[in-house]
Order: C-alpha cells, then sequence, then structure tokens
C-alpha cells in the first residue's frame, strides 16, 4: 500500500511563500523595480502634457490674435456701414423736397450710394428695420440691430474668441494634470528613497518600518495617479 506525498505538498507553498517574504532584500529589490516603473511612467505623462499645455497656449494666442483682427475688421465695416446709412437718410429727407431738381439729384445720389456701399446684409437689415419701424412707427428701429447683419460682421470673431477659450480652458487642464503627476513623481522618490535606506538597514524591525512607510507613500502616489486621465503622444 503507497503512503501519499499530499502533506509535504501543502506544506511547501506555505514555506516558499514565507521564504520569500524573509527574504527582505528580495521585497526592496521589487518594491524598488516597481516603484521606478511607475515614477517613470508618470515622469513621462507629466513631459507629454507639459507639451500638450504649451501647444494648447500657443492655439490659444494665435486665436486670440486672430479673433481680435475678426472684430477689427468687423467693426470698421459696422462704423463705415453707420456713415453710409446716415448719409441715406439724410438724402431721403432730400427726396422729399419740393425743389425737382434737388429731389432727383438726390435721388440719383441715393441710388449711387446703395449701389456702391450698400451690401447684401445691410440691405437686408435695411429691409428688416423698414419692416419694424413700419409695425411700430413710435418708436425707432435702426438697420443695425439685426441680429443676421451683426453675426454678418462679428460671428468670425466670437467663434474664434470661443474658440481661443476653449484652447486655453485645455492648457490650463493639461497643466493641472501636469503639475499633479510632477508632484506624485516628488512621493514617488521619496518612496525609492526609503527603500533604498531600508535596503542598507541591518535591523529587520527597521527595514519593515521603512518598507512599510515606503509602499503606504508609493500606494497613495499612484491612487492619485491613476485618476490623471492617460496621454499619448
Amino acid at each position: 500500500m503507497s503512503s501519499s506525498p499530499a502533506p509535504e505538498t501543502a506544506t511547501a507553498e506555505p514555506r516558499r511563500i514565507s521564504s520569500l517574504f524573509g527574504n527582505v532584500e528580495l521585497v526592496i529589490v521589487i518594491m524598488l523595480g516597481i516603484v521606478s516603473v511607475v515614477t517613470a511612467y508618470a515622469s513621462f505623462q507629466a513631459a507629454l502634457y507639459g507639451s500638450k499645455m504649451e501647444s494648447f497656449y500657443a492655439q490659444s494666442t494665435r486665436l486670440t490674435a486672430e479673433a481680435e483682427s475678426a472684430y477689427l475688421e468687423g467693426n470698421q465695416q459696422y462704423v463705415q456701414d453707420s456713415a453710409t446709412l446716415a448719409r441715406l437718410l439724410e438724402l431721403e429727407v432730400e427726396m422729399s423736397a419740393t425743389d425737382p431738381v434737388i429731389a432727383q439729384l438726390a435721388t440719383e445720389k441715393h441710388e449711387l450710394l446703395s449701389f456702391v456701399s450698400v451690401s447684401d446684409e445691410l440691405a437686408a437689415a435695411i429691409a428688416w428695420a423698414d419692416t419694424e419701424n413700419e409695425a411700430d412707427p413710435d418708436f425707432y428701429t435702426p438697420p443695425q440691430n439685426d441680429d443676421a447683419y451683426l453675426e454678418s460682421l462679428f460671428g468670425g470673431w466670437s467663434t474664434l474668441n470661443d474658440d481661443a477659450a476653449e484652447a486655453t480652458q485645455n492648457g490650463d487642464e493639461a497643466n493641472t494634470f501636469g503639475d499633479r503627476l510632477t508632484l506624485n513623481t516628488v512621493l514617488f522618490a521619496v518612496s525609492l528613497f526609503l527603500l533604498g535606506v531600508a535596503a542598507v538597514l541591518k535591523s529587520r524591525r527597521a527595514q519593515y518600518a521603512l518598507i512599510g512607510v515606503s509602499t503606504a507613500i508609493f500606494i497613495g502616489g499612484l491612487a492619485l495617479t491613476v485618476t490623471i486621465p492617460f496621454v499619448s503622444l
């Protein structure tokens, strides 16, 4: 009748685990490897976020400059249209003069000015204002209050300005994530330092104490790191 080696096999595995954790130097080496890899990851991600931040801020600066240019262009056209509208109103008054020569001359000037200086957007705004003024004669509505007209002049500026603000916000966010990763890298460096000190100590109790503190710092930094979104090249 053969005997079973099961009891020896069952006790072999706990002995191996006990031997593994009893070898403090091996535990320290494993921890050093793990913390070093995570430190490298955090440093790399911090560098990428720094690059993203610079890219977003550069984009924001460019868009802001384009927005200012678009606003100045729209405002210049707005001022020019204001002068055109004022002149058209003067001519309309002259067109109703009792002197037929003055009225005819004013009509010709009005037609020429409308043809040369009135854009399609301004013409539509004038038509809109005429409708509004006919509906409410007691209140004068200027053509330049037309939303469609204002959109044609300042819509590009508004879009570029919003894009610039979004780019700035993205840059701020990347900067925040980069700073947090840099802080986590410092925590990992402290963890590595404590593990290095533990490796040269002779007292087991002191070694386990430093390993415990180092592990706690590492876990805390790791928990903070995994909450930061991964960014690729």
